[in-house]
């Protein structure tokens, strides 16, 4: 009767082992340094190497000199911080970011970056798991964060950062731009009650300090716009006449001076002449 009883379970175990999904395969990082998390499959999507060669953005040599000395730091396992990049938009924080891994990484193969969506953020905490305890050293970039779904994304972020009882992944450095230095929804308003709002609101701005290191982006001036437009038409051998006047009648028409519009011009120009640029 019992050995009945035993052969019927282990028919049953067996049954429901067959019924089981597999287990998802380990995440495989050999064939690409860039990579885009998909975190309803947890997948990571290769990217080809970013173009943008790092002494190509002109006018912030500070915040890339510290940038790369605190990422030397996390690929060799010395202690660094989480970063922040806040700033005007198109200032390079986000081409900053990807031209300097790039170049990190050249020295340092087991380097990988993987990018994540900002509205993904309750993903955090799972994905930092996920890459915990992994012979590579991740950078997770978050591009244009802010909460606009209030404090629960704030909870979820500062989750990931602190790690829980385990800590933080030592392998894994957080980086974050933002038009905003403390990170806070465009649209706060107080009508969940004064109390509720200004709750939320602390939950949302102590996320910031769990950066360690700020770096601040502030808007570009004219000579500073205009030595990047001749940065890059000597670069890539774009030779007109007038080229500042060119360059700044096509900031007026934008409205702005940035690295991205700088950028713009110049890849228009490159299409008048007929030659190429890096994607």
């Amino acid at each position: 009767m019992i050995d009945a009883q035993n052969a019927l379970l282990a028919r049953i175990a067996d049954a429901l082992e067959r019924l089981a999904p597999a287990a998802p395969a380990a995440p495989d990082f050999s064939g690409a340094r860039l990579f885009r998390h998909d975190s309803s499959g947890q997948a990571f999507i290769a990217a080809p190497d970013y173009p943008m060669a790092l002494d190509l953005l002109v006018g912030v040599e500070r915040q890339k000199d510290r940038f790369v000395e605190n990422l030397k730091r996390f690929a060799v396992g010395l202690p660094c911080n989480h970063i922040l990049l806040w700033g005007v938009r198109g200032t390079g924080k986000s081409s900053m970011t990807k031209a300097a891994f790039m170049a990190v990484s050249a020295e340092h193969p087991a380097l990988k970056l993987v990018e994540v969506d900002r509205d993904e953020i309750a993903a955090l905490p799972p994905l930092f798991d996920l890459l915990r305890g992994r012979a590579e050293r991740f950078v997770v970039l978050c591009d244009d964060l802010s909460f606009e779904d209030g404090a629960a994304a704030a909870k979820a972020l500062k989750s990931a950062l602190e790690g829980g009882v385990a800590g933080p992944p030592e392998n894994v450095l957080f980086v974050a731009t933002s038009n905003r230095r403390h990170l806070m929804p465009r649209d706060h308003v107080e009508s969940q009650g004064a109390i509720a709002a200004a709750e939320d609101a602390e939950e949302e701005m102590s996320v910031s300090d769990r950066f360690g290191l700020w770096i601040g982006f502030p808007p570009m001036d004219q000579p500073t716009y205009l030595e990047a437009i001749r940065t890059y038409a000597e670069r890539f051998d774009l030779v007109v006449e007038n080229l500042d006047r060119r360059a700044l009648q096509w900031s007026q028409l934008r409205g702005a001076r940035s690295g991205r519009v700088a950028w713009q011009f110049i890849r228009d120009l490159a299409g008048e002449l007929g030659k190429s640029l890096p994607a």
